[in-house]
């Protein structure tokens, strides 16, 4: 944990995240890993890893499909920042409510709604993860972002292959940092999103 920056306190809410997480994965398949171990290292830290790419400022965060709270969760834990954690599946989205419950995010609102129907502020920033493609991420994002708001997006193997395929549709500043928890996965961290033709 120290590699990562985090605090003991922060440590120290992040295992009672995980041992409320399991809890609830006895219940509803939030995730697909049982094993703490595997739990740590595929989800808590690869969500981790994004927060020192957050933009400075207090804008507010807005995290799509949250699931079981990766990264949104982990981020509003990490930063303190106000964070919406858009979650469609109810079952989710309740989980994700006694979790910033239990670790006493009062900074965390949970929108238990498709993201075209959730209404969110304008964001600093914009994360999601295993969520769709790029080219759809990259829609709600322009919608979303404030002026000057940056995405940030967790890709696999495919990353470049996503990236070829928006470019048609879309332009956009990127950044790429490599994955410190999956060898074969990239972080793209995108500013000035825009459709190709637009002229601000």
């Amino acid at each position: 944990m120290a590699a990562f920056g985090v605090s003991r306190e922060t440590g120290e809410r992040l295992a009672d995240f995980v041992a409320l997480l399991r809890r609830w994965n006895t219940r509803i398949n939030l995730t697909a890993e049982r094993d703490e171990a595997a739990l740590w290292q595929r989800h808590v830290l690869d969500s981790l890893q994004l927060a020192p790419l957050v933009p400075p400022g207090n804008g507010p965060l807005v995290d799509l499909g949250s699931g079981a709270g990766f990264p949104g969760l982990i981020l509003a834990l990490a930063t303190g920042r106000e964070t919406h954690l858009v979650e469609s599946d109810r079952r989710k989205s309740a989980f994700l409510i006694e979790a910033a419950r239990v670790l006493g995010l009062p900074c965390v609102k949970v929108h238990p709604a498709r993201i075209e129907a959730a209404t969110l502020p304008q964001a600093a920033m914009v994360s999601a993860r295993a969520l769709a493609p790029l080219s759809d991420l990259l829609v709600h994002a322009h919608r979303i972002l404030a002026p000057g708001g940056i995405a940030l997006f967790p890709k696999g193997r495919t990353a470049e292959e996503e990236l070829t395929q928006a470019a048609g549709a879309w332009i956009m500043h990127i950044e790429r940092f490599p994955s410190r928890t999956d060898p074969s996965a990239t972080i793209l961290r995108l500013s000035e999103i825009r459709p190709a033709g637009f002229h601000a």
